[in-house]
């Protein structure tokens, strides 16, 4: 697509408003696009500074573990 206009953030009552609107590459670089998380990876764009922290902030992060087995 030349321009893309990304609806959103959410659907239904969420919904309704132009999160981003631009070229492939700006949607993908818009902080609150979904469509742009996705598109971002596929056409080599880094997330936006927000994005990134929000994701660094919303992954869980585990403890590595060491399972042992014990011959019973």
């Amino acid at each position: 697509a030349d321009h893309i206009i990304d609806l959103g953030p959410h659907g239904g009552a969420g919904g309704g408003e132009v999160v981003a609107s631009g070229t492939p590459e700006d949607v993908a670089r818009a902080s609150d696009s979904y469509t742009g998380q996705y598109l971002a990876p596929l056409l080599g764009v880094s997330a936006s500074p927000k994005r990134r922290a929000r994701a660094a902030a919303a992954k869980p992060r585990r403890r590595a573990t060491a399972v042992r087995e014990r011959a019973v």
